[in-house]
């Protein structure tokens, strides 16, 4: 009977971890790519970041672009979600950046801003750009989605797009329906559903670069 249990007992701790690798590694398959929900999103080369003596790229970058258009006094609070649960968690990643698009006639509200973004922590990966209600109106129709902004030109959500100028998110969500961006008005939105979908596309670009850096040693 001791033999028996003491076989019982190897056959579960050889079993376990094996199970548990084939488990891992069938999810590294399954989640290593984030959906593309967009293509093509339309940015200029460059764009000059308010308050900041940078020029803002897309191309290249992992963005997590928000829109607070003439509201930047009223969404900033949920701007602070976002860095709280987003950007403080994933600041040291070298290819992120957080772009929020305002309309001219927000730098006081701007300024007020950042100075309460740094407040807590640094905030050097977070630009602003100013664009005008057209080219704004441009930029978010280009992610060609089914939300729509507000009679401020903002919207409480954020969107992620990769180096390619591409929007990421779900082509079928856990209710069947597209994914296209997160609420920053939710804390538990941002805290799960985005939190989870930033971990995977930045261990998609992980992943990406060292399957490079091994082919070029080789």
């Amino acid at each position: 009977m001791k033999i028996q249990k003491k076989h019982i007992v190897l056959s579960i701790l050889f079993i376990l971890p094996l199970f548990a690798y084939m488990f891992f590694a069938s999810g590294v398959n399954n989640f290593a790519k984030l959906d593309t929900v967009g293509e093509n999103v339309l940015t200029n080369d460059s764009y000059k970041s308010v308050f900041k003596d940078s020029l803002v790229t897309f191309q290249d970058k992992i963005t997590i672009l928000s829109f607070l258009g003439a509201d930047v006094d009223t969404k900033k609070a949920y701007a602070f979600n976002l860095k709280e649960k987003i950007y403080d968690r994933y600041k040291e990643f070298k290819d992120l950046q957080f772009v929020s698009v305002v309309l001219p006639g927000q730098a006081t509200e701007v300024k007020s801003f950042m100075e309460a973004l740094i407040y807590t922590s640094k905030a050097d990966k977070w630009f602003f750009i100013e664009l005008n209600n057209q080219q704004n109106q441009q930029l978010f129709k280009s992610l060609k989605t089914d939300l729509i902004l507000d009679k401020f030109q903002s919207s409480s959500h954020v969107f992620i797009i990769d180096k390619d100028r591409d929007l990421r998110g779900r082509l079928e969500d856990e209710d069947g329906s597209k994914r296209y961006a997160y609420d920053m008005a939710s804390v538990a939105e941002l805290s799960d559903e985005m939190n989870d979908d930033v971990k995977v596309i930045l261990a998609e670009y992980r992943l990406a670069l060292k399957k490079y850096n091994k082919d070029e040693n080789e």
